[in-house]
């Protein structure tokens, strides 16, 4: 049984170790291959050696023997750089060795699969020194414990609950029989059935379609929209080329479709008896917008300032100046006209008063909090029913 080293030092070689063991910036290492020295210079048996530096008893033979051959520098070196390529060849030998008495495919525990990766992880050069699986394995491996962790940490922690497959149906049902509907026109339907969803829900489950909307003077028709009143002509081609006109009335306060009339030649007196009668005397606006077409002549201009109306004319090309009435005209076009021959003025009058009743009774608005021009009670019991109007081309929920 091999005992103890016995090591002698000179004064000079005694302090230059006391030093090392001393200092507090060497490093771990230099300190305690320094402490195993000195111990075995003053002749501490190996165990005690071990026990005051916890290292084992080969550690401790090693570097004693390394001073004895190397002396004070042979502390501070570690193996060079061919002694650990010498030891990497011998140890891939002896694992080939074994691999030639093993089966093809060795099973690996849990244990021996994470060790792989988080060395890939850590070094992803260790994939050359691979030999009992294949490189592609541990990639692998490694890409199956990234979603496994992501899914763990993306898991479901209760939430929102989930939206019953009767509102899913229902909402699917609006948007295919609806293709001129958004998310915004269809859950307020769902509002006024009692359906309380988001809207980003109903746009997830509905057939995706949707038109942005934009809001000009806001300010001032905010604080004056009770008393504003505007009117402009839309021109519709019938189906043998002639031109109808229609001059649209309608209140800024809660966006009410007064009139929509038809005539073939729009004249100034005309124009002038359409105003008297959309707006009987205890109902005056206060202010009326129009813009600068030449068919609002002297007799307009006389008849608004005997009703005591404000004149409103926009600015030459400024069609954004008479928004609300613009955009009425375009909505008209949107969900009615652009999908409708127009056969002449006595089929278009059926048309624009079919959908007038249904622009002011039945459709929701962005800013009305997705009510209708004249209120529409929210019904909350009884089944839904859908009503077609003008042939389909849009329908009314409501609960009988």
């Amino acid at each position: 049984m091999r005992t103890g080293i016995s090591i002698t030092l000179k004064p000079a070689g005694r302090r230059r170790l006391e030093a090392l063991a001393g200092d507090r910036n060497a490093a771990h290492k230099h300190v305690w291959r320094a402490e195993i020295v000195l111990l075995s210079v003053d002749g501490v048996g190996t165990n005690e050696i071990m026990r005051r530096t916890g290292k084992s008893k080969t550690c401790v033979w090693r570097w004693q023997k390394r001073f004895m051959q190397e002396g004070y520098d042979g502390l501070l070196r570690d193996k060079t750089r061919a002694q650990l390529e010498a030891e990497i060849v011998l140890l891939r030998h002896q694992l080939n060795v074994l691999r030639r008495r093993v089966p093809s495919k060795p099973k690996l525990a849990v244990a021996d699969r994470l060790l792989f990766v988080w060395l890939y992880r850590l070094f992803p050069s260790v994939l050359n020194a691979v030999t009992i699986v294949q490189p592609e394995t541990i990639i692998r491996w490694h890409r199956a414990g990234f979603r496994l962790y992501w899914r763990w940490k993306s898991r479901s922690r209760g939430g929102r609950p989930k939206v019953p497959m009767e509102i899913r149906h229902l909402i699917r049902e609006m948007s295919l029989a609806n293709r001129l509907w958004g998310a915004p026109r269809i859950h307020g339907e769902l509002l006024k059935l009692g359906i309380e969803v988001a809207q980003s829900t109903v746009a997830k489950y509905m057939a995706r379609s949707g038109r942005g909307w934009s809001q000009t003077w806001r300010t001032f028709l905010h604080n004056h929209a009770a008393g504003i009143a505007a009117m402009d002509f839309l021109i519709v081609p019938t189906v043998g080329f002639k031109l109808l006109f229609v001059l649209v009335i309608l209140r800024h306060q809660r966006r009410r479709l007064i009139s929509l009339n038809v005539t073939t030649n729009p004249t100034a007196e005309w124009v002038a008896r359409q105003i008297t009668d959309a707006f009987p005397w205890n109902e005056t606006p206060d202010h009326l917008i129009r813009d600068r077409d030449g068919s609002y002549g002297h007799a307009v201009t006389r008849r608004l300032a005997a009703m005591g109306i404000r004149d409103h004319p926009t600015a030459p090309r400024s069609p954004w100046q008479n928004g609300h009435a613009e955009r009425l005209i375009g909505s008209i076009r949107r969900e009615c006209l652009d999908h409708i021959f127009v056969f002449g003025d006595a089929h278009l009058r059926r048309i624009l008063a079919a959908y007038a009743t249904y622009y002011n009774d039945a459709r929701t608005h962005l800013t009305l909090a997705k009510d209708s021009p004249i209120r529409r009670p929210i019904q909350r019991f009884g089944q839904i029913a859908a009503r077609p109007i003008l042939g389909g081309l849009h329908h009314q929920y409501c609960r009988i």
